[in-house]
């Protein structure tokens, strides 16, 4: 019934085009995981359709910018706002975007990693 894992790794220019052709095709969006490396981000996004999860995986330099796939999936909104909040990583064109107030925490950007 399930396969094996499928993990592809695309570059953040495709990610916004990646979402859209993955709706079209029928998948549903389970969820994004954000965590810090070296000197970047890995953002890991997973999809499902007929019970087989599909992942694509975004590494997204310190400093760079990547657009939201909220126009796909609007339910990213939760995902997004809250990599921003505790990532820092600045994500474009989120649908309801709370600019940093999603979370109220004691530190900006606690998972940051730049301690």
């Amino acid at each position: 019934m399930y396969s094996d894992f499928n993990l592809k790794v695309i570059e953040p220019a495709d990610l916004v085009e990646t979402a859209r052709t993955l709706k079209a095709e029928g998948h549903r969006m389970v969820q994004i995981c954000a965590t810090k490396i070296p000197e970047a981000y890995e953002l890991t996004y997973s999809f499902d359709k007929d019970h087989e999860l599909y992942h694509i995986r975004v590494v997204v330099p310190e400093g760079m910018e990547i657009e939201s796939i909220t126009d796909s999936y609007f339910a990213a909104f939760v995902y997004e706002n809250e990599i921003a909040d505790l990532f820092g990583i600045k994500i474009n064109h989120i649908a309801l975007d709370f600019q940093g107030n999603f979370f109220i925490t004691n530190e900006p950007h606690p998972w940051k990693g730049d301690k």
